[in-house]
């Protein structure tokens, strides 16, 4: 999987969000779509469409007088850029201070934690250590 350099807007994970539920779809749908949560117009949901094809988070095909567009990016590369960006900026990159945190503030529950041992004791049986 390629790694994600982009940081996504707070306009693109909206955009991105509706994509990947209806892709392949076109800038019309998706601007009915996230009409009653953002109110943007088609020509803003359109330009914001076409900034990520140039950004190279999404694809579009023209086909006749439409244009379809679907992701290229997926859900895993840009939850990933967003995490690498956040441990970066706001913890110098420092992950274990960023896990602290996030153990800290969120309410866990005891299979959130197993879950989060076991990811970590199957790391450490992939990467051979103890």
């Amino acid at each position: 999987m390629p790694k994600l350099t982009t940081e996504l807007t707070e306009a693109e994970w909206t955009i991105i969000k509706a994509v990947w539920e209806h892709e392949p779809c076109a800038a019309p749908t998706i601007q009915e779509e996230l009409e009653s949560v953002t109110e943007w117009t088609y020509s803003t949901v359109r330009t914001l469409m076409d900034r990520m094809v140039a950004k190279g988070l999404l694809t579009a095909e023209k086909i006749r007088n439409l244009t379809l567009y679907r992701s290229a990016v997926t859900r895993a590369q840009a939850q990933r850029g967003e995490l690498l960006y956040a441990l970066k900026n706001a913890f110098d990159g420092a992950l274990t201070p960023m896990v602290q945190c996030l153990l800290e503030t969120e309410n866990l529950s005891a299979n959130d934690l197993a879950d989060l041992e076991k990811l970590i004791r199957d790391r450490r049986k992939k990467s051979g250590k103890r």
